[in-house]
């Protein structure tokens, strides 16, 4: 069966990390667990208690077969059992304390990150979640830091314990005897070999799984979001199969690939064990019969073995882990190491209580992967009050304007202007609380639609809550709804029709009391009914606030103070709707090709 070539989207990420053993990862992922160093500290103390106690199990038996069996002496081999029992009861104490610490400390490292994460991910300027989809943000958020989760309560535990096993048990078969303990170590070269190769190939398969499963939940998301588009054009059949033959099949080949190269480690350390422990029998046993060593150092040695080959094993099965958290943990890095494009200055003030003077002077913007303009030098003045609208084809560039308004962006040239103040000198929370903005697709939380509407200003009043539905013409249909403004919008505000998530919108973005209002395209999503509804409430309730408005319909930028026209990226014209007629320019030909009503 022919393998999958996935997208290069896919691989390259892949590609830019695939190299060897990165210690800024580590000290990456380190750096949480600083403030858990000392429960951390006596966790490992317990550890090596634990170790101690595991490493001694051997030596009594070698003890009680020497001085007890061999000697026929009952006292003394009661005397050892006795103290054998009091250490392996030591040792499940000391046991449950070191797992019982380091799972706490597990816990609250991810829930470290996960904040972090979060944290970060709200403060990323727009143009990171226009080239990052939101199936590899929650495979961030949830998988990677699931892997994490996996490898810092258990497996970082276990290989602790097994490095102080191999050491422990080093040191105990050197004390037992030189030339036998040579003898055992004859294999590791061999050992050695097997660890680099397992863990070049392993390293590659899990990057590779990673992207698998970033691919996967990808696919899933955008599936699960455009469900009724999928269903409106019948292409259930067409994407369960790009689903299931492409996408999760590539997803079941890595895995696949990586359970294979992991199932081959093992068998290989039970084979050099098992090498070793042939050895020491034939070799131990020619010296017990010689009789230069005792019959309970060999027993000793043999259990020895096993407890020196055992750790190895396990850190094979646990190398799974690492590798996984290895790739995740780049994941989680690059994601946290992301700059943020739009940053308050170190010496950004609060903004000033808005009057309403909105200024673009001179100013240009290109996205930063991108040098081509979507602004060219756009001069604007709007006055406190004014409602300015914004028209143009498609891509000309009226939401960009609006973006660098609300500091989305910040322009690559020239400034942006509010009562004079450059927005870069002020915070930008202080500067979004005093404006609203509705958007052309409007989103809503899952909740009730009362709580969507106090989204923007969480102290208002149930009162104010109905006045500003009642304004936008929210009221009527929210009053009927199951449970009133009690009633679960569910996520995305799905239960609700388009127009219905608009008009709620409407009422969030007017509650908040914006000194400076945007549309974006905010009417385009309604009927005509609804949007003269709309239109009478704003006329009403927008007076005294500048706005900016962005629309197709022409009833909707009429009655503006100023009417700016748009074309690739420039300002071409600007004027009243009856003045820019008249001069039959740009926007006159807009009117003439469907551009009215």
């Amino acid at each position: 069966m022919t393998k999958i070539i996935p997208p290069a989207f896919i691989t390259q990420s892949e590609e830019q990390l695939d190299k060897g053993y990165d210690p800024k990862v580590a000290r990456g992922l380190f750096q949480f667990l600083k403030p858990y160093y000392g429960r951390m500290m006596g966790a490992l103390a317990l550890m090596i208690l634990v170790t101690a106690a595991a490493v001694s199990g051997p030596y009594f038996v070698k003890l009680a077969i020497d001085e007890g069996i061999s000697a026929n002496n009952l006292a003394a081999l009661r005397n050892i059992v006795l103290a054998y029992l009091a250490v392996s009861l030591a040792q499940l104490g000391f046991n449950y304390w070191r797992v019982r610490i380091m799972s706490r400390v597990g816990q609250h490292i991810l829930y470290d990150v996960r904040t972090a994460m979060f944290a970060h991910l709200q403060k990323l300027s727009l143009s990171f979640y226009n080239r990052y989809s939101v199936g590899r943000v929650i495979t961030r958020v949830i998988n990677d830091v699931g892997t994490l989760r996996e490898f810092i309560t258990w497996a970082v535990l276990a290989i602790i314990r097994n490095l102080l096993g191999i050491v422990g048990t080093l040191i105990a078969m050197l004390a037992l005897n030189l030339k036998l303990s040579l003898l055992t170590f004859a294999v590791l070269p061999l050992m050695v070999w097997a660890t680099i190769i397992f863990r070049k190939t392993a390293r590659k398969n899990y990057r590779k799984v990673r992207a698998a499963v970033s691919w996967t939940n990808s696919v899933l998301a955008e599936n699960v979001n455009g469900v009724r588009v999928v269903q409106a054009f019948s292409r259930q059949k067409r994407n369960h199969e790009y689903f299931s033959g492409y996408v999760n099949r590539y997803f079941l080949e890595t895995s696949l690939d990586a359970a294979w190269v992991a199932s081959l480690f093992t068998p290989v350390v039970d084979a050099l064990g098992a090498l070793a422990t042939g050895l020491i029998v034939y070799v131990g046993g020619t010296a017990v019969l010689g009789e230069s060593i005792t019959a309970g150092v060999l027993i000793a040695f043999i259990l020895y073995i096993d407890r020196f080959f055992e750790p190895i094993r396990d850190l094979s099965r646990r190398f799974d882990t690492l590798q996984s958290t290895m790739a995740g943990g780049e994941r989680i890095l690059e994601l946290l190491n992301t700059p943020i494009e739009v940053r308050d200055a170190e010496n950004a003030r609060v903004m000033p209580p808005v009057v309403g003077a909105v200024r673009f002077e001179n100013v240009s913007f290109h996205y930063s992967d991108d040098p081509t303009l979507v602004l060219d030098h756009i001069d604007l003045d709007v006055k406190p009050g004014e409602t300015a609208a914004l028209v143009g084809e498609t891509g000309a560039g009226k939401t960009t304007i609006v973006k660098l308004l609300a500091r989305f962006h910040d322009p690559t040239d020239g400034c942006v202007l509010v009562d004079g103040i450059d927005l870069r000198t002020v915070t930008q929370g202080s500067l979004r609380a005093q404006m609203g903005m509705v958007l052309q697709d409007p989103f809503l939380f899952n909740g009730s639609a009362k709580e969507n509407i106090l989204f923007g200003r969480l102290d208002a009043g149930d009162d104010e809550v109905i006045a500003a539905a009642q304004a936008v013409g929210a009221h009527d249909f929210i009053v009927n709804l199951r449970n009133g403004y009690d009633t679960s919008v569910e996520e995305g505000g799905m239960t609700l029709s388009v127009g219905q998530r608009q008009l709620i919108s409407f009422a969030r973005a007017l509650l908040a009391n914006p000194r400076i209002l945007i549309l974006d395209e905010a009417t385009s999503s309604v009927d005509t009914q609804t949007e003269q509804v709309i239109q009478t409430a704003l006329a009403r309730l927008l007076k005294g606030r500048t706005s900016f408005v962005i629309a197709h319909r022409l009833s909707t930028i009429t009655s503006a103070d100023k009417i700016v026209v748009i074309d690739d990226g420039t300002i071409v014209e600007q004027g009243a709707h009856s003045q820019l007629l008249e001069s039959k320019g740009r926007y006159f030909e807009l009117y003439k090709t469907g551009f009215q009503e």
